[in-house]
């Protein structure tokens, strides 16, 4: 707990790097697609509260930087982002009335956010494979954990992974994050054992246990040890196939996300496998540590090193949020793209009083699952006796 005390300031930094860069790409794509059908915007906000910086454009839009650090908005003329903006019509920026635009052309600035954070992953995914390649080897069982579901499936020392649930396995990753989004679910484990093919069963338990990272959070697993028994070769990119390897990993980030969540809603997971801001302030204070702590490489290469793991963390949060953003609450963009199917099916506005209502239960619900999302956050740092890092 004293450590992570003391590193208040590196915490607080890194979270505002990484939430900063997000949300500003997020706002940037609500901002552009209303600015290219005309619509007036009243302010595009990094932060919230009260501003410690301000001004005013030519066609009257604000730009603000407030004193809390954490998300942003963009505000057009005449939207409804919150109860108390339902019915009003703010005077000054030129352009049209966000209500003025075309259901369809609404519809498109509610998507572009969660599109642009989607761009920016796939952009991010592409520079780290065109850069580095993708490492290719075969993952075996370094050792099998008695008592755990691996021993009783049948896995044993110096089986190497094949496939699991019919998909092929060529790093640890295609080992780990399967198994991490099937918590008390059977798998399938195909496995060669002395060169004979062999398939197993196996039901993965989910324990409180340290992540990567040192933080105790609910983790799905077999109780295996995994070890790189072959080598294979770097796959590499040229930019074009970098850029549609980036578009792919964006796509498997998010069907992960969609799986995770499907697991959370059904009970199939824990509700605290989610992380909000600040576990990923903590997750990134913690590899700056553990990237620092390695006195065998030089600075500049820790600097490199820490470039690209954060950037890696940047492009899953970004994906995230694109897709959290997505979800068909009324304060959210999903939520939003719900209020214009409706009016394109009835040709009308949904109901002023109807807005407001759902809006309010929308902003109660969203701030009901932050401060649950934090709470669990604030106990894996170990700010209470956890493990702290």
């Amino acid at each position: 707990m004293g450590q992570l005390l003391s590193q208040g300031p590196l915490f607080i930094a890194c979270l505002i790097f990484m939430m900063g860069i997000v949300v500003i790409v997020h706002e940037l794509g609500h901002y552009l697609v209303g600015r290219i059908f005309g619509a007036a915007v009243e302010s595009f906000s990094i932060g919230f509260g009260k501003p410690v910086y301000e001004r005013k454009d030519r066609v009257g839009t604000r730009w603000r930087v407030n004193w809390i650090p954490l998300g942003g908005f963009v505000k057009f003329v005449g939207e409804s982002q919150l109860p108390g903006d339902v019915g009003t019509l703010e005077q000054g920026p030129q352009g049209k009335a966000y209500n003025k635009l075309a259901v369809w052309q609404r519809s498109l600035v509610s998507l572009a956010g969660p599109f642009a954070n989607f761009v920016l992953a796939s952009l991010i995914f592409s520079l780290i494979l065109g850069t580095h390649g993708k490492a290719n080897y075969t993952v075996g069982v370094a050792n099998v954990v008695a008592g755990s579901p691996a021993e009783r499936g049948g896995l044993k020392a110096g089986d190497a992974f094949v496939a699991i649930n019919g998909g092929a396995v060529t790093d640890a990753q295609d080992i780990t994050i399967p198994i991490m989004l099937n918590p008390n679910k059977e798998m399938t484990f195909d496995v060669l054992r002395d060169g004979a093919p062999v398939s197993l069963k196996v039901t993965p338990d989910e324990v409180v246990r340290e992540n990567e990272f040192g933080q105790m959070v609910p983790q799905s697993t077999i109780g295996v040890g995994l070890a790189g028994l072959e080598l294979g070769e770097r796959t590499r990119y040229n930019p074009v196939e970098a850029l549609g390897a980036g578009v792919v990993e964006t796509g498997a980030t998010i069907d992960r996300t969609v799986t995770m969540l499907t697991r959370i809603v059904t009970g199939k997971m824990s509700f605290n496998a989610m992380t909000g801001p600040v576990g990923i302030g903590d997750i990134s204070r913690r590899v700056v540590n553990k990237v620092w702590s390695q006195t065998e490489l030089t600075r500049s290469q820790r600097l490199e090193q820490l470039f690209w793991m954060l950037l890696s963390i940047c492009a899953a949060i970004s994906v995230g949020v694109g897709f959290f953003n997505l979800l068909p609450l009324p304060v959210l963009d999903g939520g939003h793209l719900v209020f214009h199917a409706y009016e394109a099916v009835m040709g009308k506005e949904l109901p002023e009083k109807v807005q407001e209502i759902s809006l309010t239960f929308g902003l109660i619900l969203l701030l009901g699952m932050v401060v649950v999302i934090t709470w669990g956050d604030i106990i894996e740092t170990g700010l209470f006796g956890g493990a702290g890092g």
